[in-house]
């Protein structure tokens, strides 16, 4: 018996090293997600990009926004899966990783009242994917809808570094 916690507490001790990787599971987001998310990020500039695994135009951005987060290291990328499909936390995951994802910050919605938690986001906002929001340093917000042209990502990712000289 003690060999078996001993081996256990051997494989634990293991997990965190194979996150460390950078690779986690996304995040529950649920009510109020949004209000936290733009308070840790407030003064960064940060790229919230909306998808979802069912979403064909995403997974042709996906991969772009994957070398735009390897290219611009001072930008926050954080990616919400916004799928109305439910429970596809494995596809999701998986998707991120092939896209070169799986170290940005992930969430994925987790509330059955997908409507609420678009509304809290935007008020106007419909639920159509993809969909990218810019936010500056200063808090000012540019809204994407639809695929993202990395040539506006990069004048966007140029502009917010400026500001910082």
């Amino acid at each position: 018996m003690t060999r078996h916690l001993l081996a256990a507490l051997i494989l634990l001790a293991t997990l965190p090293c194979a996150r460390a990787a950078g690779e986690s599971a996304p995040k529950p987001f649920e009510r109020g997600s949004w209000q936290r998310l733009l308070h840790e990020h407030a003064g960064h500039p940060t790229l919230v990009h909306f998808w979802g695994v069912t979403c064909g135009p995403c997974k042709v951005e996906l991969p772009q926004l994957g070398r735009f987060m390897k290219d611009h290291p001072g930008i926050d990328v954080v990616t919400i899966s916004a799928d109305l499909v439910p429970n596809l936390p494995d596809a999701t995951k998986s998707m991120l990783n092939q896209a070169g994802l799986g170290s940005a910050e992930n969430w994925i919605f987790d509330d059955g009242f997908a409507e609420r938690l678009r509304f809290e986001i935007d008020p106007a906002w419909q639920g159509d994917i993809p969909r990218t929001m810019l936010i500056g340093r200063d808090g000012t917000i540019t809204t994407i809808e639809g695929s993202a042209e990395m040539t506006d990502l990069n004048k966007w990712s140029d502009a917010q570094a400026a500001t910082t000289r």
